[in-house]
């Protein structure tokens, strides 16, 4: 079970303690970033400079750390 679908006293560390990428998550960290990156330019391409243009990038930085964090806790890479 992925570790941040039940947060307990007996897990809580794992899902504090830093995790190296290595050459299976590499890969993974690198699409996400790539889709991230695509979406919050074609935000910036499209939408009127306003409160909600940048909330609308906060939030894809928001979606590209937590797709990263369930690949770092992710037991099985």
């Amino acid at each position: 079970m992925h570790p941040s679908n039940k947060v307990t006293l007996e897990n809580v560390a794992e899902i504090f303690t830093y995790k190296r990428p290595t050459g299976t998550t590499i890969p993974k960290y690198e699409a996400i970033n790539a889709a991230a990156l695509a979406l919050a330019r074609s935000i910036l391409e499209n939408a009127p400079d306003c409160a909600d243009r940048s909330a609308a990038i906060r939030l894809v930085t928001q979606a590209r750390m937590q797709a990263n964090a369930a690949i770092a806790c992710d037991p099985e890479t």
